[in-house]
């Protein structure tokens, strides 16, 4: 079968890669489609370290085409959309209802491809990159089947992580004001889980002014090219700060444009071993830094809460979606999403 496979030097689709059947607690997915994130693309570049070779992809949806024993909550034929949260249910994390800190499904790579007699690692426990994977009962979440799966591909990790940034994270209330720093994926998922919210003000900041028209479509009521106008427009700060890109003198003016009571949201992925600086003596009037995996997802609930938002027309998914190619093409996929001229790319099967 066909996948996109990296090996620690290039990137190559290829069309000798095998799957195994699924286990006990498992579920073997066709792949419709895929969304192409910037965490895929951090593989390739070397900011997010994993072992090779590895099939990509982790924000995909599709049909079940076999489960292991014991599974009951999906069957063949149902339509389903991947998270990555291969958690185990049983610790008292995931007792909490916290499976992002569920400590299994932390950097526990799997080996369920092959190519010849190489086996090869699963990325994020999903490796939606192919046509077919295999993860663990707990991340197939069905969904109803009058949503495209294109759409519901990007439920998976852009949404749950920018909707789920702003909703179960940082709790934005409604009359709240927020500021959203790049408006990439990510970023217009967490413009629009603002709106969803009822933020009053909500700032989207990008330098690439083409940007503009789809931030205020998710949800923006001002648009910036710098953060040097976030002051004109909240003079004594914002209530929530999102930073979406990942680079460490943007996470320190995410802190810097805090209100009293504010808190600065991390999402962008930085290199491993990048530190960030801030004025210690800012952060007394109960001002936060967060981290954020995953969104604080859980996926179970999430999914289908998102997918009937998305059915209500108050989530917005096609509008995300603004160039699919055959897998074939990943690689013009990967150079229009690497100069940003797709909001999403998503690739088919």
């Amino acid at each position: 079968m066909r996948g996109v496979v990296f090996d620690g030097k290039q990137v190559q689709v290829v069309d000798d890669l095998t799957v195994r059947e699924p286990g006990p607690g498992e579920v073997l997915v066709a792949i419709s489609a895929a969304g192409l994130c910037h965490s895929d693309l951090s593989v390739v570049d070397g900011t997010i370290p994993f072992p090779v070779p590895v099939v990509l992809g982790h924000e995909g949806a599709g049909l079940v085409e076999a489960v292991g024993a014991g599974v009951s909550h999906v069957a063949p034929g149902d339509h389903v959309a991947l998270s990555t949260l291969a958690s185990c249910g049983t610790c008292a994390e995931c007792d909490r209802g916290r499976p992002t800190m569920c400590r299994r499904a932390i950097g526990r790579p799997q080996q369920p491809f092959a190519r010849g007699d190489r086996t090869v690692y699963q990325f994020a426990s999903n490796s939606a990159f192919a046509e077919r994977t295999v993860v663990k009962a707990v991340q197939a979440v069905r969904i109803p089947k009058d949503i495209p799966l294109r759409a519901a591909a990007l439920i998976g990790c852009g949404v749950l992580t920018g909707v789920g940034a702003v909703l179960n994270r940082a709790r934005v209330d409604r009359g709240d004001s927020v500021v959203v720093i790049g408006t990439g994926g990510i970023g217009l998922n967490v413009l629009q889980g603002a709106r969803i919210a009822g933020a009053l003000r909500i700032v989207a900041v990008d330098a690439n002014p083409a940007k503009e028209a789809a931030a205020r479509q998710f949800g923006a009521t001002d648009f910036l090219t710098s953060t040097d106008g976030v002051r004109d427009i909240l003079p004594t700060g914002a209530d929530h700060v999102f930073e979406c890109v990942g680079r460490v003198e943007l996470i320190r003016q995410a802190v810097d444009l805090l209100d009293r009571h504010g808190q600065a949201v991390l999402l962008g992925v930085p290199g491993a071993d990048a530190e960030a600086s801030f004025l210690v003596s800012s952060m007394f009037l109960d001002k936060a830094i967060l981290g954020c995996r995953y969104g604080s997802s859980r996926p179970q609930r999430d999914v289908p809460l998102y997918a009937e938002l998305y059915r209500q027309g108050r989530l917005l998914l096609d509008e995300l979606v603004t160039a699919t190619y055959p897998v074939e093409d990943f690689e013009k996929a990967r150079a229009d999403a690497e100069a940003g001229r797709v909001a999403r790319a998503v690739l088919t099967f």
